[in-house]
């Protein structure tokens, strides 16, 4: 009988872990707490690892493009700098090259003054013609190193590219086309015009 009552209350204990049929059941019980925790915890574990692999592309994108912002903004300041630096650069060499020139004009300016007190205190007709051809020479060789030539026009071909036709006057066949008088000289620095020959050309 004591077992009976064992047995009873074993079977009693179960009571509430079997189902009709004799097999555990996990209904009311805390089976149903442990396979809802198992539920759970899988769909939380794979919500954020769904989440970390959306985001990951996006963030790769993002670095991506703060780097190329980076570079362009960088590219952008060494341009403007390298823009600023050769104007500067410009601006000098010209002022320079200015500066030159007019240091060389200064000797002749001086001869010039000289020229003006001879005539002044002489009256030597000859020796003043002299001393003024001498400045003209001087000051075309300073104009000569400088790359300054001029344009020769007299009796040449009526060039449209260095020549400008001030007047037109009949001149026999042989000087037809050709320049006949230069009213004002062209000056050309290295292969560019400075300024054109103004000329009379024959017709």
């Amino acid at each position: 009988m004591k077992n009976k009552k064992v047995d009873n209350q074993t079977i009693n204990d179960n009571e509430g872990f079997t189902d009709g049929e004799g097999y555990p059941s996990c209904e009311g019980t805390p089976c149903d707490n442990v396979t809802e925790g198992e539920e759970s915890s899988t769909a939380t574990m794979s919500e954020p690892a769904e989440q970390a692999a959306e985001e990951a592309p996006a963030n790769d994108f993002e670095r991506e493009a703060a780097e190329w912002r980076d570079k362009y903004i960088r590219l952008q300041a060494e341009f403007d700098n390298f823009r600023k630096r050769t104007l500067r650069e410009k601006m000098d060499l010209v002022q320079s090259g200015g500066a030159d020139v007019l240091k060389s004009m200064l000797s002749v300016l001086d001869d010039i003054y000289r020229a003006m007190d001879a005539s002044q205190k002489s009256d030597d007709i000859t020796s003043l013609r002299e001393g003024e051809k001498l400045v003209a020479q001087k000051f075309c060789d300073a104009l000569r190193q400088k790359g300054v030539t001029e344009i020769e026009a007299q009796d040449k071909e009526f060039d449209s590219d260095l020549h400008e036709a001030v007047a037109r006057f009949a001149a026999g066949e042989d000087m037809r086309g050709k320049v006949i008088d230069v009213v004002q000289r062209g000056y050309m620095l290295g292969e560019k015009v400075l300024r054109y020959a103004k000329v009379v050309v024959g017709e």
